[in-house]
């Protein structure tokens, strides 16, 4: 089961699309990593999987053809969105009664039990815990849901890195025990290599990156060597960013281009996660050599652009 599914996609603003062209599948049993910058497209894009917002082009499905907002979609998905908002005035015994009463499912005793073992009261106000509390208590209404899919909007940037580091256990530990679908948006690159199996990769508006983690990286590389032969040896390949440093020159390529073993005095090894995110972000197609391309898509049989 595909747990989203896009054709075409498209959301526009007045003259201004947030989001287009965008088609994309993402399987069942994943961890996916939302990556890109600020304005790339990854609120909106979530925000037609959740059907908050309706397309202005194409298609969105989710758990297996679910029309995005539609009463079945709404009933297996559970969102918490940038800095985990809550009503503030109330009690965290409060919001797990409205929550109760909104949704056709709810764990009462899981999410009091949760809540119990975090040291949160539930007769304390939500304005009155700390940011890493608040977060915990969105994550915790959420999960009482017992949805198939969770999809996090930045739910991590207020946070510290302790607050961070025990919301994600929780999110981890949720999808191996619960057999929960997550899909979560985030500037913590490092953060997010530990804890995603999947990747997708937003920039300008349009999907640029999406895959299998270890299908995405492995299909691509980095070479290091003499910025003098930047052009003769990246003629050959197919470069999606450059960069030099010094007499030292850089590139992010895509593996199946490159001749083993390397040129001489050119080194090639593996990419890491937040390599190959910044080499898709940076806006480098002025460092490029003449003639060369700029890849925009992976080897994996399941990567789409």
């Amino acid at each position: 089961m595909n747990v989203i599914e896009t054709q075409g996609l498209g959301k526009r603003y007045g003259a201004t699309w947030a989001l287009r062209e965008c088609t994309l599948t993402v399987p069942e049993g994943h961890v996916t990593a939302l990556v890109g910058p600020n304005g790339a497209g990854k609120t909106t894009l979530l925000n037609l999987v959740v059907g908050l917002v309706d397309p202005s082009a194409g298609t969105v499905s989710v758990l297996g053809g679910r029309r995005a907002g539609s009463p079945a979609a709404l009933d297996g998905i559970a969102f918490v969105a940038q800095n985990a908002p809550l009503y503030t005035n109330l009690s965290a015994a409060d919001l797990l009664h409205e929550t109760r009463n909104l949704n056709h499912h709810f764990d009462q005793s899981y999410a009091e039990r949760r809540l119990g073992e975090l040291g949160i009261p539930l007769k304390r106000r939500a304005g009155q815990l700390s940011g890493g509390q608040q977060a915990q208590l969105a994550l915790t209404l959420a999960l009482a849901r017992r949805p198939q899919l969770l999809v996090l909007d930045e739910p991590m940037a207020m946070l510290d890195p302790i607050a961070r580091s025990d919301f994600m256990a929780t999110v981890i530990s949720s999808a191996k025990g619960g057999g929960i679908a997550v899909v979560l948006s985030s500037h913590v690159v490092a953060e997010l290599e530990r804890v995603a199996n999947y990747l997708v990769l937003v920039s300008h508006g349009s999907i640029q990156v999406a895959g299998a983690l270890d299908d995405v990286l492995a299909s691509h590389s980095v070479l290091i060597g003499p910025s003098a032969e930047f052009e003769r040896v990246a003629a050959d390949l197919d470069v999606v960013q450059a960069s030099s440093v010094g007499h030292e020159a850089h590139l992010l390529v895509r593996s199946d281009r490159i001749v083993r073993p390397a040129p001489p005095r050119w080194e090639v090894r593996p990419v890491t996660l937040e390599e190959l995110t910044l080499g898709y972000l940076r806006d480098s197609v002025a460092a490029l050599p003449s003639g060369s391309a700029r890849g925009r898509d992976t080897d994996s049989p399941e990567a789409t652009r």
